[in-house]
């Protein structure tokens, strides 16, 4: 599948990544991670706020793998303006349960849906692209966007 193969390179053209080194909570974290987006107008504060809301109440159920989370919020919510996602990558961990060590990330996927369509083959997409062997462990390894781009292509040839 070819959407598999072009995340990472439509994310780091686009310019939708960013690296950090570590947050206070992880409310900071996610205001970073989905900032790319932000920025650039496709999502609005509202929609942050509703992804922090939603953890609070349902739980770290962004937490798709360990390490790896994908902050969203209900498709077609409010401050959406298109179908997108962006990367970001944190040295430290950011811990959503004290208690469960499982639930920390360093890797966050942002969604944003307009596109109901597009949005699935985005999450599918990403999906089948973490579920490649070393694709998470490369994820973790990489410091900017010539390291994105450089694990696009390694998976890019499988």
């Amino acid at each position: 599948r070819e959407e598999a193969l072009t995340i990472l390179k439509d994310i780091v053209v686009s310019n939708h990544y960013i690296f950090c080194e570590g947050f206070a909570d992880w409310t900071d974290a996610i205001q970073a991670a989905a900032e790319p987006l932000r920025a650039d107008g496709i999502i609005e504060d509202s929609y942050i706020r509703s992804i922090i809301e939603n953890v609070k109440e349902y739980g770290p159920y962004i937490i798709i793998a360990p390490e790896v989370a994908m902050p969203h919020s209900t498709l077609g919510g409010e401050g959406v303006h298109d179908t997108c996602l962006s990367f970001m990558k944190t040295e430290k961990p950011v811990v959503f349960d004290p208690e469960d060590p499982s639930k920390n990330a360093r890797l966050f996927f942002t969604l944003a849906a307009t596109d109901n369509e597009k949005h699935l083959s985005n999450m599918v997409a990403l999906a089948e692209f973490l579920l490649k062997d070393g694709a998470i462990e490369d994820l973790l390894k990489a410091q900017n966007a010539d390291d994105l781009m450089k694990v696009h292509w390694k998976y890019s040839e499988q």
